[in-house]
């Protein structure tokens, strides 16, 4: 007898159950947005799909008149750049100094608990912090995606490190290979894809903390545009942005996943 847990759906219908909640969703969204609009035909709640497109025209194919910008793409630049550079960034603080802690003893006393400690401050709490010491400009927003993600990233690449085989190492240290030469040889392959992984992991909380910092001090910027439009309850502005932001970040994610399995193959296949 076949049990159920070892059926394995074929790709017709795996493609097929992929799809299915998604058109649940909008076949329910479509049933409650009419019967909110057949009650109050100016009801903002549950805009029709025809007030989503008129609304992602205007904001993404037409010119703004005042500044003559394409709103969708200036916002969405901007946030791009935002999120880049401070994830960018805290993967290389965090590649660096969790490659000192995993594999330096004495470097992983003093830090280790310091880093535990950091990573265990809710980085919203000290956001008001980072606008009176950075000013409203572009660092504070990039300061909260570093303090937010950076201490993660780097107890994820100690751990990494740590859980590399000893043996490995000490066969190296036997053919007279230094800590310098250990740490590039050895040690370095085996974890660039495991921080390709962590910064996928990551990406989650960054657009969190970017879209509350701009939410808060931004004059451009897909979470500007969201808190902007909310005074006037514009649903039909709020939900494409929010569709938008969660495709950006899922092209993210399958952008570092294929970079991943192009550039390490041996990873993903040991994985399965």
């Amino acid at each position: 007898m076949k049990r159920l847990m070892n059926i394995e759906p074929s790709p017709a219908l795996r493609g097929f159950l992929t799809l299915l909640p998604f058109i649940l969703a909008l076949f329910a969204y479509s049933i409650a947005s009419e019967a909110r609009l057949a009650e109050n035909p100016h009801d903002k709640l549950l805009p029709s799909f025809t007030q989503i497109v008129d609304a992602v025209d205007r904001y993404a194919f037409t010119e703004n008149k005042r500044t003559g910008e394409y709103l969708l793409w200036q916002d969405t630049g901007a946030s791009l750049y935002r999120i880049g550079l401070g994830i960018t960034i805290s993967a290389i603080i965090g590649l660096f100094i969790g490659l000192c802690n995993g594999l330096l003893p004495i470097v992983r006393s003093g830090l280790s608990p310091f880093i535990t400690i950091i990573s265990l401050i809710p980085p919203m709490a000290i956001l008001p912090i980072l606008f009176i010491t950075f000013g409203l400009d572009e660092l504070a927003k990039v300061m909260l995606i570093i303090i937010g993600t950076a201490p993660v990233i780097i107890r994820d690449m100690q751990s990494q490190v740590m859980q590399l085989p000893k043996e490995q190492l000490i066969k190296a240290q036997t053919l007279g290979a230094s800590t310098w030469l250990v740490t590039l040889r050895v040690v370095l392959p085996q974890i660039m894809p495991r921080l390709l992984a962590s910064v996928r992991l990551t990406l989650g909380a960054a657009w969190l903390f970017l879209i509350a910092a701009e939410a808060i001090a931004a004059q451009e910027g897909l979470g500007y545009r969201i808190f902007l439009v909310r005074r006037y309850m514009s649903m039909d502005v709020i939900f494409p942005y929010v569709i938008w932001i969660t495709t950006l970040a899922f092209a993210m994610d399958f952008s570092l996943r294929k970079i991943s399995e192009v550039c390490f193959p041996w990873y993903h296949q040991g994985a399965k």
